[in-house]
């Protein structure tokens, strides 16, 4: 598929296409809807095999963000991509970001971000200094509300819970294998909520200092990437990149769920349906995952405490999961199903 139809088939609303000549980046920031408000969702900053890839990447992800924030009734819905080259000169970061930062701004509040793979807190901090008042997740010392990552983990952790709720009438989490795919900051700060639960704990990655430190440092069982799929667990949780459920991956799972807080884990709709077939509890990721785009705009805008802003999460989190598990059950349709349509329930009536 090429761009034009990419464009052509999309159901958004905007995307604002800006190449950045003295890097050869290229942005994409993909506003799908703002019936609820302005658009929101965080910067994605990589490289790409190509501009196609990233279009797409931004796109889907945008209507993620969109569903993401219209379950709990969150007036956001939007995403950023920026293609950099993989040769990219990381004096010349800075600057790219400060010119990203000036698009932001030119927008005029349409469009607010924060941090997402490949952009941090301190990114975030640059990205301010001309895209303020439209950016969050800064570093705390700049007066943001910091990482994301461990909020967001907290709500995941949260769904676990009602996971295990939903599947053998008890939360807890105690002697339930779990098996983490991205140790990062979301799935690594998943393990210590889970190691403390009482939980089984495995992992998988690719990045060697994770490795060693989760296997060798904590004494976490290590699952080779060719073995993921294939490994008995209760809960599967992806926390790395998405596409990761497939008609490759789906008919290989030894697991009871899959819950984790990785972004667009379904490579298609259809994904959700084929988990369903195999009697697989599926906790949608922008159901499960929604902590840090809740929290860091409630404690940098509403003034919410760490303190309020984790009970909000943990609350959201596990009202719209029990909601859609049992709208789900008692129609016999797919979780990712139910979930769409109380967005799209939440997107009509202007929730």
């Amino acid at each position: 598929m090429d761009i034009e139809s990419l464009l052509s088939d999309w159901d958004g609303e905007t995307v604002v296409t800006r190449y950045d000549r003295p890097t050869s980046a290229w942005v994409f920031i993909a506003i799908h809807s703002t019936r609820l408000g302005p658009a929101g969702g965080g910067t994605r900053m990589k490289p790409y095999p190509d501009l196609e890839g990233a279009l797409r990447d931004a796109l889907s992800l945008a209507a993620a963000m969109t569903y993401k924030f219209a379950v709990p009734g969150i007036p956001r819905g939007g995403k950023a991509v920026i293609h950099i080259p993989a040769d990219l000169d990381p004096q010349s970061r800075p600057a790219l970001l400060r010119r990203y930062g000036s698009l932001v701004r030119q927008l005029g509040g349409l469009f607010y971000t924060g941090p997402d793979v490949g952009t941090s807190s301190e990114d975030m901090d640059v990205i301010a200094e001309t895209g303020a008042p439209y950016v969050f997740g800064r570093t705390v010392a700049a007066g943001g509300a910091g990482d994301s990552g461990p909020i967001t983990a907290l709500g995941v952790f949260a769904g676990l819970q009602v996971v295990c709720e939903f599947l053998y009438g008890d939360p807890s989490l105690e002697g339930r294998r779990v098996l983490i795919q991205g140790v990062g900051h979301v799935g690594g700060t998943l393990v210590g909520y889970l190691r403390a639960a009482g939980a089984e704990v495995s992992f998988n990655d690719i990045n060697d200092a994770a490795i060693q430190h989760f296997r060798d440092d904590l004494g976490l069982q290590f699952v080779p990437s060719d073995s993921v799929y294939e490994t008995d667990c209760d809960i599967f949780a992806p926390c790395a990149l998405g596409g990761v459920l497939n008609p490759n991956t789906i008919p290989r799972l030894k697991c009871r769920a899959v819950a984790g807080g990785a972004n667009n884990q379904l490579s298609s709709p259809e994904d959700g349906e084929r988990l369903r077939a195999r009697g697989i509890l599926y906790a949608p990721d922008y159901v499960i995952n929604v902590g840090g785009a809740m929290a860091i705009p409630g404690m940098e805008v509403l003034g919410w405490s760490r303190a309020q802003a984790e009970k909000e999460v943990v609350e959201s989190v596990r009202k719209a999961l029990r909601r859609l598990f049992e709208v789900a059950t008692a129609e016999g349709i797919a979780t990712e199903a139910a979930a769409r349509r109380i967005a799209e329930e939440h997107l009509r009536s202007g929730i």
